[in-house]
């Protein structure tokens, strides 16, 4: 629990909640709200206790000090260094991700728009929402932060062994004047291994999304929360869509109160 990681975090750096209500601008009874968990970190506040605390923002939101956990299903088990991209979903997982790919593919992969560089923005958001829809992992996938927008770190092992055992087809084509890699799916998805719940939640990404050229979505992406706060190659941790603006959330807060 982040309250109770940050008492700990105040203590081991021999720090008074009058000092952190000072650095953050807040008094100190709101400051102990936030310990107390009665009161959330705004963004810019979680930014700045990573900062005073010399940890990572990834760190800090996953309430982790030291080398973050990246195997999302196991994340009490395997730890792995900082910036370590070559990590395997358990297999469970990597099923999931192959049945997401072909469903996303048989949604919308025949669209002239529709190559890798949008599948990976697709992937993410489908992820990302979801998460904050619902405080739980739909892929799970790992999602790092590059120049072009957040890309799944699992994706070119996924297409290569699907491409192996016959599952999707490599194609090369133009949108207008870009080169283009495509992927077409060579059978249907198991729908058994996701609920109603899942089903909806892909096709309203896909809805809301997936007519965007991929300098659009691109661009899109760049403003999302989660892809800004981090720095390029870093893991984008899943704890920031909580930080949405209203832009990008798609999960009704006010409902909740």
């Amino acid at each position: 629990m982040l309250s109770k990681f940050i008492q700990q975090l105040r203590k081991k750096h021999d720090m008074t909640q009058e000092f952190l209500a000072s650095e953050l601008g807040i008094s100190r009874p709101t400051y102990m709200k936030i310990e107390n968990g009665e009161q959330d970190l705004s963004l810019p506040q979680a930014q700045k206790m990573a900062g005073l605390f010399n940890i990572g923002f990834d760190d800090f939101v996953h309430s982790m000090d030291g080398s973050p956990v990246v195997d999302i299903e196991n994340a009490k088990k395997q730890k792995v260094k900082k910036q370590t991209v070559r990590i395997l979903l358990p297999a469970a997982k990597l099923d999931k991700f192959k049945e997401v790919l072909l469903y996303v593919l048989g949604k919308i992969g025949s669209k002239p728009n529709v190559g890798e560089s949008l599948i990976n923005k697709l992937l993410y958001f489908i992820d990302f929402d979801y998460y904050e829809k619902y405080e739980e992992q739909l892929i799970g996938a790992i999602y790092i932060k590059n120049h072009y927008g957040p890309t799944p770190c699992e994706l070119i092992k996924v297409v290569q062994d699907m491409k192996d055992h016959g599952e999707i087809e490599e194609v090369k084509s133009k949108y207008f004047s870009f080169d283009q890699k495509k992927y077409l799916p060579l059978r249907k998805p198991n729908l058994a291994l996701f609920s109603a719940q899942e089903i909806e939640h892909i096709d309203d990404v896909l809805n809301r999304l997936s007519d965007k050229s991929a300098t659009e979505m691109s661009r899109y992406s760049h403003e999302d929360i989660p892809w800004k706060v981090h720095a390029d190659g870093e893991k984008i941790s899943y704890e920031t869509v909580f930080y949405r603006d209203e832009k990008y959330s798609v999960r009704s807060y006010d409902d909740e109160l």
